[in-house]
């Protein structure tokens, strides 16, 4: 093991390859992610949980396991992060709000049972806004804690960032997984809708909800995807069909990606320093091998926000009404303000909006077909300082809808030295694509950003 760098820090092929040889054990590995937690957490606040023993406990297991000869693959004796709105079994689960304070799942959510099952150690629970909503968590953003890191998987994305796990689930059904990513220095993936299952998830938006994936290389992300992803009968929206093998599409596309630069919609609601930051990037990749093509969107990319608030604020009314017309006061302002919203969607609206996601899928899925992936700004700006909200998901708010795989890559710094990405989209249930591309990118543009941290 390479002693100029801890275990908490290494990426989880890195890791693997060390935990398979032996000559590193998840022991070690878990005491190190907890020692820069003990380090770190309160001053970033990342979790609201930390399953200490269990962890431990887990470890030793794991460790016997390799011992013997017995690998589950890559992610044995790897330690994550839940977001505290995906439910553990025993552990409690509080989705950042006073109305559901200690409450214990009986079940782990499909993702989790995934995790465990491909060896996972689960460090334990993040913090989230309130029910994966606007109203901010507790965590900063380790680059500068007076800075917001992101949401509504805030707890995932700092910790990720700050090395106190190698990787996290999060969640997104509106910019929730990648705009932390970009706010915080890391990679953050959307696969397709309903890939990783969302049961045993909080939802707001059954139609839009992605359990996502935070990490700190597209190699890693690949490796989580591919042990998350799955069927699930539980779950309307899960895809029936085989996962496939994610490494493999990844490394198998070695020639420079064609890439879609999208102006329309994206560039009007991002700052100058970004928009410079992405010409500067675009420029990198094109001198590198890439083809960068100007991709107009068709008119019906314009009316998505419009789309996306009606189906989800109107999703999460249904799922809140019970609970909500008994203890209204208990909910944060910005999530009461959207149920209260979506109380008021009239069933016309919501089924024009459904009619309107159909009509953009079918618009953008040529668009897409011609490209390996779409590119525009990774978020509008670095990471607002203002800890009173989580900062602007347009950018990702498209994709989300449409249910569409994205991804954010770190690409540098700002002028303030705080993390800048590009967000990269594929057409629907290529991943493998995404990845491909996004690896291609990263290697080229060779951007390893780590916050400056005990």
């Amino acid at each position: 093991m390479p002693t100029a760098t801890k275990p908490c820090e290494m990426s989880i092929a890195e890791a693997a390859a060390l935990l398979a040889s032996r000559r590193l054990s998840p022991v070690e590995l878990v005491e190190s992610c907890l020692d820069r937690i003990d380090t770190c957490e309160a001053d970033i606040q990342a979790w609201v949980l930390i399953d200490r023993e269990g962890a431990l406990a887990r470890a030793r297991y794991c460790s016997q396991e390799l011992s013997r000869g017995e690998t589950r693959g890559p992610l044995h004796g790897i330690p994550v992060g839940l977001k505290d709105i995906i439910f553990t079994a025993g552990m409690r689960t509080e989705a950042g709000s006073r109305t559901w304070k200690s409450f214990v799942p009986s079940y782990d959510a499909a993702s989790v049972s995934r995790l465990r099952a491909a060896g996972a150690i689960i460090v334990g629970k993040t913090h989230t806004t309130e029910f994966a909503f606007a109203d901010p968590a507790p965590t900063r953003n380790p680059w500068d804690l007076e800075h917001t890191p992101g949401g509504s998987s805030s707890g995932s994305a700092a910790a990720v960032a700050a090395s106190m796990c190698l990787a996290a689930l999060g969640t997104q059904t509106g910019g929730s997984t990648l705009r932390p990513a970009a706010y915080n220095g890391i990679v953050g993936l959307k696969p397709q809708h309903g890939r990783i299952s969302a049961h045993g998830v909080v939802p707001i938006s059954w139609a839009m909800d992605h359990v996502g994936i935070l990490t700190r290389s597209v190699e890693d992300a690949a490796l989580v995807l591919h042990a998350a992803s799955g069927y699930n009968p539980r779950d309307p929206y899960s895809l029936a069909e085989p996962v496939p093998d994610y490494a493999a599409e990844m490394t198998g596309q070695v020639a420079p990606p064609r890439l879609g630069l999208a102006r329309d919609y994206f560039f009007e609601r991002a700052d100058e320093e970004m928009l410079r930051h992405l010409d500067e990037t675009v420029d990198r990749l094109r001198q590198a091998g890439a083809e960068v093509v100007e991709t107009p969107l068709p008119a019906s990319f314009a009316t998505i926000p419009g789309t996306w608030a009606a189906i989800g604020y109107t999703d999460c009314a249904s799922y809140h009404r019970d609970m909500f017309a008994s203890r209204k006061d208990d909910y944060g302002p910005r999530v009461r303000q959207a149920i209260e919203t979506g109380m008021e969607t009239t069933g016309v609206r919501y089924a024009e909006a459904i009619q309107a996601r159909l009509r953009q899928q079918a618009d953008m899925e040529p668009v897409m077909g011609r490209l390996d992936a779409v590119l525009t700004p990774g978020a509008t700006g670095p990471a607002p300082r203002d800890l009173t909200r989580t900062g602007d998901a347009s950018m990702q708010m498209p994709w989300t809808l449409l249910g569409f795989p994205s991804l954010s890559l770190p690409s540098g710094l700002s002028e303030s030295g705080l993390p800048l990405a590009v967000q990269l989209a594929a057409g629907p249930r290529q991943e493998g694509r995404l990845l491909a591309a996004a690896r291609w990118c990263e290697r080229v543009l060779d951007v390893n950003l780590r916050p400056t941290l005990p």
